[in-house]
């Protein structure tokens, strides 16, 4: 007789029932209970779990390194107005060299996202903090140097940079579920934003009482102190971890909705399919976004201290300050918005529509908003509609920034350097642009307009083209399937 386990058990399970009669014993109950528990424990996750488990100890690394990012990023934004005095630039020759970051970061985004996929995000993203705080240390001695020198520091500040964004995009992929991974997002670029103030509050101080060396030092300096930490506390997945719990690597690998196919996959020996990932719709949806949202947040991120400045006549403090309360907005309402996508996403709404919705209140929000900031005439106002647009540009995070999760799931990293590549170009554009711009028509009035019709613009293409659900950029057979 052919024993239960022959016929009709796995032989793992080890299951002691019968066929013929049904019949369990006391041990199979235990053993049935223990599975519903496992079970029922992979399927929830409460809060307190959740906020000391080790992903949001990866999640806060990330957030600090995006912090460091736009810190060492932004600090040229403040930094300028006292150079181009000292050395008499006008505003199209400080565009230019502002501009210099985005001629490095253009080139480094496609290659760092196949990067992280191939090696993981941890040591890819280890190289990119420790080479950009190298090079935001040396600045100002470049800047003593020659004009050569200072661009081609702050090039290669932006070549380091480009891994940034696709690394955090890998490791939520990996070590987040669908369900937590706007919340994640939404955690990660509150830092980023947060580096924006950070570095536009502390830098006209930390440069009252060490000169223009002050904040490029003491920035660069942190970022070794992150890298030390970093390689010593994390992983690039959560199956490399040597302190991660049973029950969180259970959770995640239960929830993570991926085929035991995709999760066999060896992403060492993949080449990107550059031309078919070109060729699906949902690829522009997310790349023209991407473009419009580093349009918006380099012209405004490079230009706010100037705009102030001029247009206002604040001094160099009160500019930095004013325009850093719109990016503090941004780190809120980022949260906000994470938590309210993840919260659509349970109650049954298609991620599809989703992504759409984060997307129109994170695009046409910001475009109303600058049209209501042309009729400003004083700093507080013009800061009120700064903050708003800034706040609601937050929400796009949720849309075309997640998406590429979504739609691309073994291929986020190099997806992601493909739209900062391009995102990179029409920064380049609008930062140079700005300048030019305003020595033509007198204002900056013209140049806002312009930027708040193509985030309107931006809007309309990403809800027509894009989608939640897997693309099959392969040519391995794969359906589409809802993530």
């Amino acid at each position: 007789r052919h024993t239960a386990v022959d016929l009709c058990g796995d032989s793992r399970h080890r299951s002691r029932v019968s066929c013929s009669d049904g019949r369990r014993t006391p041990e199979d109950r235990h053993d049935a209970e223990d599975t519903a528990a496992t079970v029922k424990v992979t399927e929830q996750s409460d809060f307190s779990e959740f906020i000391t488990s080790e992903r949001v100890k990866v999640v806060a690394m990330l957030a600090l390194a995006l912090a460091l990012c736009n810190a060492d990023r932004v600090v040229m934004s403040v930094a300028i107005v006292p150079l181009s005095l000292s050395r008499g630039w006008s505003k199209s020759f400080s565009g230019i060299v502002q501009s210099s970051f985005l001629w490095g970061y253009l080139i480094s985004p496609i290659a760092g996202g196949t990067l992280v996929d191939r090696y993981g995000g941890k040591v890819v993203m280890a190289w990119g903090v420790a080479l950009w705080s190298l090079a935001t240390f040396l600045t100002p001695w470049a800047a003593d140097t020659n004009l050569w020198a200072l661009l081609a520091a702050r090039a290669m500040v932006g070549v380091a940079e480009g891994v940034a964004l696709p690394c955090m995009n890998n490791m939520v992929a990996r070590w987040f579920p669908p369900t937590e991974r706007s919340r994640a997002v939404g955690i990660a670029m509150a830092g980023f934003q947060l580096g924006n103030v950070v570095g536009l509050m502390l830098s006209p101080i930390l440069m009252s009482q060490g000169g223009i060396y002050g904040p490029f030092v003491i920035f660069g300096l942190s970022g070794f102190l992150w890298m030390l930490v970093w390689l010593s506390a994390t992983s690039s997945t959560p199956d490399q971890h040597p302190q991660i719990t049973k029950f969180e690597l259970e959770y995640i690998m239960h929830k993570q909705q991926t085929s035991s196919r995709e999760k066999r996959r060896n992403t060492t020996s993949v080449i990107p399919p550059f031309r078919r990932l070109l060729s699906k719709m949902p690829t522009w949806a997310v790349i023209v976004a991407n473009s419009m949202h580093s349009w918006g947040f380099f012209v405004l991120l490079s230009w706010m201290p100037i705009y102030f400045n001029s247009v206002y006549h604040v001094n160099l403090k009160q500019a930095a300050w004013f325009s850093a309360v719109p990016w503090s907005m941004m780190a809120f309402t980022g949260y906000i918005a994470g938590f309210w996508s993840d919260l659509l996403i349970r109650r049954g709404t298609s991620i599809t529509l989703t992504r759409k919705i984060m997307q129109s209140i994170g695009f046409i929000g910001p475009g109303i908003a600058l049209i209501g900031l042309t009729t400003a005439k004083r700093p507080l106002v013009a800061s009120a509609w700064l903050s708003l647009a800034v706040g609601l540009k937050s929400f796009s995070h949720l849309g075309f920034l997640i998406n590429l999760q979504e739609i691309a799931p073994e291929y986020s990293g190099v997806l992601h350097g493909m739209c900062l590549t391009a995102g990179t170009l029409a920064a380049i554009v609008g930062t140079v642009g700005t300048g030019f711009f305003v020595e033509l028509l007198g204002s900056f009035q013209g140049f806002i307009l312009l930027t708040a019709v193509l985030y309107l613009l931006s809007a309309l293409f990403f809800n027509i083209y894009s989608t939640g659900e897997r693309v099959d950029f392969d040519t391995t057979g794969l359906k589409e399937h809802n993530i």
